[in-house]
């Protein structure tokens, strides 16, 4: 809800998502906390739909959301991923139909912050029935990376490998990060300007590069496993 010329940072990634051709539908799982009664508020004032369900129990959540709405097919998107790359989405899931896989994902090849997910509804619904893990309750999808071999997969890689580029929003360096490449690319292009966009800049301003460049990739998921291994 951190505003970002005037609007909330997750406004920019609802434009975004939007521009995507096969997402027919959209719906923000939030937590059940009053903290984040604004954030449910502001969706509403969009006219999408949310649903609130655990803070710690996320694949619950997804889970119960999705089927609320009936859905057979689930894209997950992130809500630290404020600069999504509504193409990429919809590559991923044409690719995902023609592969008739159970998942599909994009490759680490590209820029942290452009996550998406593409999974039947009975995959998740399965996951939601067998893990058990906290990490697993924690990160939607980390049950299905753990037993691979029982569903068929697809990755989505692309040649150039563009995994040093950080457009999540997870910390305050990154929150200066996205303000400063929507404050320069959002005044002329709206929300069409594309991840090539970002790169031009990020690359010909490498200072801001170097704000959030200590940041691991993907740090939430150790974090959650360190303290599962220690819990034992």
């Amino acid at each position: 809800m951190q505003l970002i010329l005037g609007k909330p940072a997750i406004g920019y990634l609802i434009d975004r998502l939007k521009r995507a051709k096969t997402i027919d539908r959209i719906i923000v799982a939030v937590t059940d906390l009053r903290d984040d009664d604004p954030l449910c508020d502001y969706i509403s004032s969009l006219g999408l739909p949310t649903f609130r369900g655990s803070e710690s129990d996320v694949l619950g959540r997804v889970y119960q959301a999705a089927q609320r709405e009936g859905a057979t097919t689930v894209v997950r998107i992130t809500g630290d991923c404020i600069l999504l790359e509504p193409k990429y989405c919809d590559a991923l899931i044409k690719r995902y139909q023609n592969e008739n896989v159970d998942y599909a994902s994009l490759s680490p090849n590209f820029a942290e912050g452009l996550d998406c997910e593409v999974m039947r509804f009975s995959v998740l619904e399965k996951m939601h029935k067998l893990a058990n893990r906290p990490s697993e309750r924690e990160h939607v999808t980390l049950y299905l990376h753990n037993h691979k071999s029982d569903f068929t997969t697809f990755v989505l890689d692309q040649e150039a490998d563009y995994s040093k580029y950080r457009i999540s929003l997870d910390e305050p360096e990154d929150f200066r990060v996205i303000t400063l490449i929507i404050e320069q690319l959002w005044p002329e292009f709206g929300a069409s300007f594309d991840f090539m966009q970002i790169k031009d800049y990020l690359d010909n301003n490498t200072s801001v590069i170097q704000i959030n460049s200590h940041i691991l990739r993907n740090e939430g998921l150790q974090i959650s496993l360190r303290k599962e291994q220690l819990l034992g």
